[in-house]
């Protein structure tokens, strides 16, 4: 136990450090992302720019032309099948939440360790499918637009992605998956909120992400914030840190009990929603 002793204080320390010097010291995995971020900050760049990005790793540009032939994507049945096209036809945001998508399913297998690599699993499915949901919901109810919706959705849980992925240098950290889980959840929050704006956030997404979780009061949603709570609710894949850390979460039906929609036609519109996420979902998983 002197390791993980030894080893979790030496992350904390460093994490502090980098927070408090503005530099946080991001893992190899995301640099994919930080490349499509710059490109797309660039005002003489296309999207024919950030093709050519994509076309370079076969995973991610598989994974876009596939969601761009997707029905939530593609609802005319216009065939896709090369990069340029499906860049454009998926959009930016879109593309971003599946660098990541494809970025926190390389940390899942990157871990040597069977226990670390369960976490970073269920990590990516958890952020997965509440990106998925948050799509659908926003495309569905019209509380905001549903690539912005999807993006958020998928940096929710952002913070604890890049503990996770750089716990992999301390790898003692193993020896006590609670302790870890409570390191997790005491950073989670002011590193994610440093990465959003690392990353250059838009202001919709860093306000959803800077109030904290109210009780979900009605459905449907009005706002990105709502939609975001919402999601979270909704999705199957449980945050193992919360499992880890004994957090439960309310059902969905019981969190929208309030809501002044008939329950009937409430399970109803949350049925459709719920076949458009699954779709979503094979298109970023498969």
């Amino acid at each position: 136990m002197h390791d993980f002793d030894s080893q979790l204080r030496a992350f904390g320390e460093r994490i502090e450090r980098e927070m408090l010097e503005g530099q946080l010291n991001f893992p190899t995995v995301l640099d994919l992302s930080v490349r499509i971020k710059t490109i797309a900050d660039d005002p003489d760049s296309s999207l024919d720019d950030i093709a050519v990005v994509v076309r370079a790793e076969p995973v991610l540009a598989a994974k876009a032309v596939r969601m761009a032939n997707s029905v939530v994507m593609n609802p005319y049945g216009n065939p896709v099948t090369g990069v340029n096209d499906a860049v454009r036809r998926i959009g930016l945001d879109s593309l971003r939440c599946l660098a990541f998508a494809v970025a926190a399913e390389q940390v899942a297998q990157d871990f040597r360790s069977h226990t670390m690599k369960l976490i970073a699993t269920g990590l990516w499915m958890h952020s997965v499918d509440v990106a998925c949901w948050s799509h659908v919901i926003a495309r569905e109810t019209r509380a905001a637009n549903p690539d912005t919706a999807m993006f958020a959705g998928m940096m929710v849980d952002i913070g604890q992605f890049f503990l996770l992925a750089r716990a992999g240098e301390y790898p003692a950290l193993e020896q006590d998956m609670d302790r870890f889980a409570e390191f997790v959840s005491t950073w989670h929050a002011p590193v994610g909120r440093a990465i959003l704006e690392v990353f250059g956030m838009p202001e919709t997404i860093l306000d959803a992400f800077r109030q904290e979780d109210p009780l979900i009061e009605a459905w449907p949603p009005t706002s990105l914030t709502h939609t975001l709570q919402i999601a979270r609710v909704a999705t199957e894949s449980p945050n193992p840190f919360d499992s880890l850390l004994g957090r439960g979460s309310p059902s969905l039906t019981d969190a929208l009990a309030g809501s002044a929609t008939e329950p009937e036609a409430l399970q109803q519109m949350l049925a459709e929603v719920d076949s458009g996420r699954r779709e979503l979902l094979a298109s970023l998983n498969g």
